[in-house]
């Protein structure tokens, strides 16, 4: 199918638009509340947009927040400093807890988003790059409304690693890097059995209070996970693995000649019978994971940051792209709000990210690294 895209964009110059980049530092509370000050008109955007999205604005208000808040004690058992940074937030922006709380677990309290199809990833060892250097990212999906509140966040608490992430304004995990040389980014899953648990978006940074994969992995599995997340994660020390879940277990996939790819179904032989993707939502992830695989694998040994932001704009298999742009699913594609609403390449051992506000084919990637 031809895109209708592809020659317009070819002639079009990029913008130099980014998202709005911030740092927050100190004890979690003081970090939330500054997050919440400095990010308020974004944040209560984003929670407007969801509730919106959700239709939770359906429920009765009180119903909402108590299913929301059965999830704050799985935070508090698991990661206390987490739920001190969403108290924080709620202080600083203004908004009752449980509002603070919905921005975290949007996807958990939404049957109908266990549908999506969300986000590419890509890791690249060290041996299969242009000059050594290990390479992790992903093409994040989202609705089209998400490139309005995207914040890149530097956060450095008192008391462990500092964090460099990609998120959305209020969210206090998504995608990034630590400043130890860890790079861990996530993709939808969709599987039977979620429940009230410790919370999929919070996967990434818990993840990224550890100094290696592998540490990584088996704090990962001391949680009770609440839902299904595929987490691509790499280290400094060379090692890399894709890590497909549901709430109750986990398999690994390890790269092959140094390549890892994921899109937003099951792949492993043992997750077959957990899979809910159907119909052209399976294609389209499907599609996507090929397409990524192929570009990895036909350039390999030439990859590094530079090169990834053109594979990360390609939209050979449209209608089902890496790149995916505004009005995509009106041809076919499920999702048709969905859009690459933002574009991470990151250097964990280099403790550097690129970001791109979406789609990238139409914006410039800017360089972050940790200030501190």
């Amino acid at each position: 199918m031809t895109d209708p895209y592809q020659e317009a964009l070819q002639q079009q110059s990029r913008s130099n638009e980014t998202f709005p980049f911030y740092k927050f530092s100190g004890t979690h509370r003081e970090i939330g509340r500054q997050y919440g000050e400095a990010c308020c008109d974004l944040i209560k955007k984003h929670r407007d947009l969801a509730i919106r999205r959700l239709k939770a604005d359906r429920l009765p208000r009180e119903l909402l927040h108590e299913t929301i808040l059965r999830y704050r004690a799985f935070v508090q058992k698991y990661a206390p400093y987490f739920d001190e940074e969403v108290e924080g937030i709620s202080e600083g922006a203004g908004i009752s807890v449980a509002d603070a709380y919905l921005l975290q677990i949007r996807a958990e309290i939404d049957n109908e988003m266990k549908k999506y199809t969300e986000c590419t990833t890509f890791a690249v060892l060290p041996e299969a790059t242009s000059d050594g250097t290990g390479i992790i990212g992903q093409n994040a999906d989202l609705p089209a409304f998400y490139k309005e509140v995207g914040v890149v966040v530097e956060f450095v608490p008192d008391d462990g690693h500092a964090h460099l992430v990609l998120t959305p304004a209020g969210q206090i995990s998504y995608i990034g890097i630590n400043s130890n040389g860890m790079g861990v980014f996530a993709n939808f899953l969709t599987c039977d059995g979620w429940k009230a648990g410790f919370p999929r978006y919070m996967f990434s940074r818990y993840a990224l209070y550890c100094d290696s994969v592998s540490e990584a992995i088996e704090a990962l599995r001391g949680l009770e996970r609440a839902s299904s997340r595929n987490l691509i994660m790499m280290d400094k020390y060379g090692n890399a693995v894709d890590m497909e879940n549901t709430p109750e277990r986990d398999g690994l996939i390890l790269p092959e000649q140094g390549i890892l790819a994921h899109s937003n179904h099951y792949t492993l032989p043992s997750f077959a019978g957990e899979e809910k993707l159907t119909g052209t939502e399976l294609e389209n992830s499907r599609a996507r994971q090929d397409r990524m695989q192929q570009l990895l694998t036909d350039n390999r040994g030439k990859l590094n940051a530079s090169l990834m932001k053109s594979l990360l704009r390609d939209r050979e298999t449209y209608p089902y792209p890496l790149c995916r742009m505004p009005g995509d699913g009106a041809n076919g594609a499920p999702d048709y709000d969905i859009i690459t609403f933002a574009s991470v390449i990151a250097e964990p051992s280099k403790g550097q990210m690129w970001v791109a506000l979406g789609p990238p084919n139409q914006y410039e990637y800017k360089l972050y690294s940790f200030t501190s």
